[in-house]
């Protein structure tokens, strides 16, 4: 599914004529835990979504796979929380993300309507830039490129594009598009958007719209890479799809809440989806989803467990792989890039889980962390 698109020079042009209106604002850790020694493997970042100041708290990770916390970093903003909402107060997927390319972390302040940019250095982060999601209560984050995506849950939902520039986001007011879902519907936590990312090529959007519009909308990409006027709307009546991710054939992969599934499709080049089938976790809350290699895991709010499927290469067949119990209100999680290890955030006592991924697919826990002011939070990603 690619597209034909040209030079992003105008866009460009037009989004730094408002640069001046950014805000860049460094900022050190609020705590360092530990001298900064050499770790095993990348770190991992933890959002807490804290009401009072949120925070971004960085781990080292062990050869184990186990964590120590490095330090805790404010992003200059406010977390914030849905109505009706217990773990998972953003009701959302990818609030946290890593551009492994430039070094940088993005995370959503829903509570002040605003987007951190962090330089990344090793378990160290610097605080670059802190700048309006262009909408009310920002909950996901999307990377490709130097192009960045945020969702914005409320007043109807919204999504805004930005230009990377260096170490900082320029916004593209041409590239604001409104979902047109009802603002008024309740409770907000199912009512909302769940979650914004770029196909692996890069050429479209897709959003998933939960309960609000039970649809998967894909906004394909053209001229100066703006998104499409209007989604491709694809209604998924009842299902409530909440998270996703791709497979290893670029396939996505939706958690669907309702029926407690996950459902594979592809993506025509005008956005249009074609199912191929689902498999069902027998779990309660299936609402997020990560890859890890060639396997998937879902996080399953209600029942406390992570649900595993091995992915077929070929035609997108999950075989399930069984349920690992994991503590209370399971939500948003992180592998690491060689598919080793996993990391879900728990966000009943805001705690963070780590297992290890075994050579079939099951499941070893490796140990916990408690992250601090996490109660309810969301946000996590490996470096």
């Amino acid at each position: 599914m690619k597209l034909i698109r040209t030079a992003r020079g105008a866009a460009i042009a037009v989004a730094t004529a408002a640069a001046t209106a950014l805000l860049a604002v460094p900022a050190s850790a609020v705590t360092a835990d530990h001298a900064h020694r050499p770790a095993s493997g990348s770190p991992v970042f933890v959002q807490s979504d804290n009401t009072a100041g949120n925070t971004v708290v960085a781990y080292d990770r062990a050869a184990d796979g186990s964590l120590t916390r490095a330090g805790v970093y404010s992003t200059g903003g406010l977390g914030g929380v849905l109505a009706g909402s217990v773990a998972d107060h953003l009701a959302s997927e990818g609030s946290l993300a890593y551009d492994h390319t430039h070094h940088l972390l993005y995370a959503v302040n829903a509570g002040s309507n605003t987007v951190t940019v962090f330089a990344v250095h090793g378990d160290r982060l610097t605080q670059t830039q802190v700048l309006p999601s262009g909408g009310t209560f920002p909950v996901s984050i999307a990377v490709h490129g130097n192009l960045v995506y945020v969702l914005n849950a409320l007043d109807g939902g919204s999504i805004q594009g930005y230009v990377r520039e260096g170490k900082s986001l320029v916004a593209v007011a041409s590239w604001n598009r409104a979902l047109g879902l009802d603002p008024t519907a309740t409770p907000q936590f199912t009512h909302t958007p769940g979650q914004i990312s770029f196909t692996p090529d890069g050429s479209a959007l897709v959003v998933t719209t939960k309960a609000a519009g039970n649809s998967i909308d894909v906004f394909p990409l053209g001229t100066f890479d703006a998104p499409a006027a209007q989604p491709a709307v694809n209604a998924e009546p009842g299902t409530v799809p909440f998270g996703f991710t791709f497979d290893q054939a670029g396939r996505l992969q939706v958690t669907e809440v309702g029926p407690g599934t996950v459902a594979s499709f592809t993506i025509s080049r005008e956005g249009t989806l074609r199912a191929l089938g689902s498999a069902a976790t027998a779990q309660a809350a299936t609402c997020w989803i990560v890859r890890a290699g060639d396997r998937l895991y879902t996080s399953n709010a209600g029942s406390g467990t992570l649900s595993g499927f091995q992915d077929s290469a070929s035609d997108g067949t999950l075989t399930p792989l069984g349920n690992t119990a994991t503590d209370p209100g399971t939500v948003d999680a992180a592998a690491t890039p060689d598919g080793r290890f996993l990391y879900v955030q728990t966000g009943a006592d805001g705690i963070v889980d780590s297992f290890r991924v075994n050579t079939d697919g099951t499941l070893t826990a490796t140990g916990s962390v408690t992250v601090p002011g996490a109660v309810g939070g969301e946000g996590i990603a490996v470096g």
